[in-house]
């Protein structure tokens, strides 16, 4: 017999907790699949139960992956990112929505 595949509901696919956070505001909180982010060296991408990690930001386009067929962007100037407990804090100067 063939091996049988397990199939996932939304529901069943393990997400982290993002929040963007700007001197201003909270620009966005909610569970993703995962954030892919302009570091300084190059882009990166963190996705669920990713190691601690703290890395600076620079200026670019921040990508969440809030589902399989959909993103959100937001264009960002320089900050950091935290990694911790399965959940990524962004602190930017600045952010705005595209």
């Amino acid at each position: 017999m063939p091996p049988k595949h397990k199939t996932f509901s939304n529901s069943q696919i393990h997400k982290l907790l993002l929040e963007i956070l700007t001197p201003e505001k909270k620009l966005y909180s909610g569970e993703v699949y995962g954030v892919l982010l302009p570091g300084i060296a190059g882009l990166f991408e963190i996705l669920d139960k990713h190691a601690p990690l703290v890395s600076a930001l620079g200026k670019g386009t921040l990508k969440i992956l809030k589902a399989k067929n959909e993103v959100e962007l937001y264009s960002i100037q320089s900050g950091f990112v935290e990694m911790l407990n399965n959940k990524a804090t962004v602190l930017v100067e600045g952010a705005e929505a595209l």
